[in-house]
């Protein structure tokens, strides 16, 4: 739940994103940041694509152990720096996860009501998300965070606090806010379930379809996971457990499907 502590320096990817410029170049950069944080985590690009690690983990039946090897276990580290932003549309067929609807809305405007299953979660955390990065306000975040976690922990630390501060410093924001001027857009592209423990705690993963518009344009994709409980009658961030870095692939591509991702599909 909390940020990576060792991200990529804004001089950093300022130097891959040189070539850009005016405020497109502010609006790339503030959305790749917090791709950039979870995708790295400070090491070098030395490669195209990496592959996921090919060990067969042995899970225990249930229980923290086992909770705490599916929220560690390695997804594919992707090292194209071009990757969240392009990628030729792959010519299989990707596997889809029906999402099912929100029934109603909870806490500071999030909707919820999402079903006691893993397709649940992952609709659960793709809300919490788009409500985060829509409005892109430091306050707003800390809010969710204590709403929608399990209590522990502090909000500072979460991974979308880190993202939305890089995001509004790197766009020249002024406060803790997005500007009136400014548009951001987020749609859940694809989702994934990394793993179960009962009925009542999944590591669900969204990968999120990021625009911001200030006359011009930039879109990213961005892969985020979280361990999600259930409690009462809703899913919450389980804050106590700390969750590998999700893949951030452009949707549809080969690279994107060998991520795990499956296309974002409504359900009924």
């Amino acid at each position: 739940m909390t940020a990576d502590a060792s991200v990529w320096s804004r001089r950093r990817l300022l130097t891959i994103l040189v070539a850009a410029a005016g405020v497109g170049l502010l609006l790339i950069l503030g959305l790749g940041l917090f791709v950039w944080q979870v995708l790295r985590g400070g090491q070098e690009n030395t490669a195209q694509v990496a592959t996921v690690e090919t060990t067969q983990l042995i899970l225990p039946e249930s229980g923290q152990d086992r909770r705490e090897l599916i929220a560690a276990g390695p997804m594919l580290e992707v090292e194209d720096p071009r990757a969240y932003q392009e990628g030729e549309v792959s010519a299989a067929v990707a596997e889809s996860i029906v999402i099912p609807p929100a029934r109603s809305t909870g806490p500071v405007g999030v909707p919820t009501g999402y079903p006691r299953s893993p397709e649940g979660a992952v609709a659960q955390l793709a809300a919490i998300d788009v409500v985060v990065l829509q409005g892109m306000s430091v306050p707003a975040t800390h809010e969710v965070y204590r709403q929608w976690g399990t209590g522990e922990g502090d909000p500072k630390q979460w991974v979308m606090t880190t993202n939305v501060t890089d995001f509004l410093t790197a766009a020249a924001q002024s406060g803790q806010e997005k500007e009136a001027g400014l548009a951001v857009t987020v749609t859940p592209a694809a989702g994934q379930v990394k793993g179960v423990d009962g009925q009542d705690w999944v590591v669900a993963c969204v990968l999120l379809d990021i625009r911001a518009v200030l006359v011009d344009d930039a879109q990213v994709a961005y892969g985020h996971c979280e361990a999600m409980t259930w409690q009462g009658d809703r899913w919450l961030i389980d804050t106590t457990t700390q969750v590998a870095p999700a893949p951030s692939t452009w949707p549809g591509t080969d690279l994107a499907v060998q991520a795990g991702w499956r296309t974002w599909t409504p359900g009924n």
